[in-house]
């Protein structure tokens, strides 16, 4: 508990601190950009007295080198001078805009956005308007503290994803562990039911008893062989798809309650498919035993292998109570489960070891308040 407030208090504390840096950093951009343009308007204004006295002067004075040198020192912030006239004069544009008076009156428009225009008086006369908008390194400073956010974004999703990928990677090893640790441990038991097994063989017992009673000591050494599989890519051979299925139909018919009735159909007897058969069957239960438990055991069990084309198509229906369309890609989420019981790792599992192992695709086919199909599809073999 205390490891767990530690840790939520770290969390709080350097989000905190990195809102804290991230306000900081923008607070400072913006008193920068607040400073350069006061600055900018300063030399707008100098620009604008000498222009105001050059255009007071005679037609034949001297207008000194000052206002000149003033003149030619600015080269970037773009500027339209309108004289009382009503005449213009462009600086730092391009000498074309002239000739666009559409042009010319947006980008009057967006001068005076940008900024105050200043009036330019010699004596209390009117000589003329100075529009100017920033510069460019001025609207690069502008959008700055975007882009900073941007990569601040960025670098933030990339822990986050990377986290959380190790997390995950973390938590699949625990799984892997332990799925194997539980192998192992039903390992030693089973060793004993074997020799127990081989008792009994002996002894006034009836042979079908027996005969039971390995069937259900070869599905734990089943069982334990998925369960050691498990977090290890599993090696595949060619297999019968038809036979490996009504191996887990056969199975799962003789086990199941009577008020489920189960039926089979295939279009063909022998479909050559790259399998690992331990892990299909464990599919093949899996969305059986789901069926089931959606029918809250009794209705009916359907499996049926149809060819098409390149691929097969093993499709299970049952006559349950149905899944939400929107549930129809959640349902293979770890850990979800609609029923009280249990840890929702089933479907997690099947969609694993179709997609992952068997290079296949497992999904709702569809589904109703009249029951649901799920459908496994495979590549055939030649």
């Amino acid at each position: 508990m205390n490891f767990n407030l530690r840790k939520k208090t770290s969390n709080f504390v350097l989000l905190l601190a990195s809102f804290a840096i991230v306000s900081l950093i923008l607070w400072n951009t913006n008193s920068f950009f607040r400073k350069f343009k006061e600055e900018e308007r300063y030399k707008m204004e100098i620009w604008a007295t000498a222009q105001a006295e050059f255009l007071s002067l005679p037609a034949d004075a001297d207008p000194g080198n000052l206002p000149l040198t003033i003149f030619q020192n600015n080269t970037s912030t773009p500027m339209i001078l309108v004289n009382k006239d009503s005449t213009y004069k462009i600086n730092n544009m391009p000498a074309e805009v002239v000739l666009d008076t559409a042009y010319l009156m947006k980008r009057l428009q967006q001068f005076k956005s940008e900024n105050t225009p200043i009036i330019m008086e010699d004596k209390g006369e009117y000589l003329a308007t100075l529009y100017y908008g920033n510069s460019e390194v001025l609207n690069k400073l502008k959008y700055y503290p975007i882009a900073l956010m941007l990569i601040i974004f960025l670098f933030g999703a990339v822990l986050f994803f990377f986290f959380k990928t190790n997390k995950a990677s973390e938590q699949n090893k625990l799984w892997a562990g332990m799925a194997k640790e539980t192998a192992h441990q039903i390992g030693t038991p089973l060793t004993s039911l074997l020799g127990w097994s081989e008792l009994l063989k002996n002894e006034d017992v009836r042979p079908e008893i027996s005969k039971e009673i390995e069937k259900d000591i070869g599905r734990l050494q089943t069982i334990t062989e998925r369960f050691s599989k498990i977090g290890s890519l599993p090696k595949l051979q060619k297999c019968n798809l038809v036979a490996e299925t009504l191996n887990a139909y056969d199975y799962l018919r003789v086990r199941s309650s009577k008020l489920i009735h189960f039926s089979f159909d295939s279009k063909e007897e022998i479909i050559p498919v790259m399998l690992n058969p331990s892990l299909y069957n464990w599919t093949i239960e899996n969305l059986v035993k789901n069926g089931i438990d959606a029918m809250k055991g009794k209705g009916n069990i359907a499996i049926e292998i149809i060819p098409a084309g390149k691929y097969v198509n093993v499709q299970i229906s049952d006559t349950g109570h149905g899944i939400a369309r929107g549930d129809f890609q959640t349902i293979f989420n770890p850990g979800y489960t609609s029923k009280k019981r249990g840890w929702g790792l089933g479907l997690s599992l099947v969609k694993r070891i179709v997609e992952e192992y068997h290079s296949g695709r497992v999904k709702v086919l569809s589904s109703t308040k009249e029951g649901t199909i799920m459908q496994i599809s495979l590549k055939i073999e030649s």
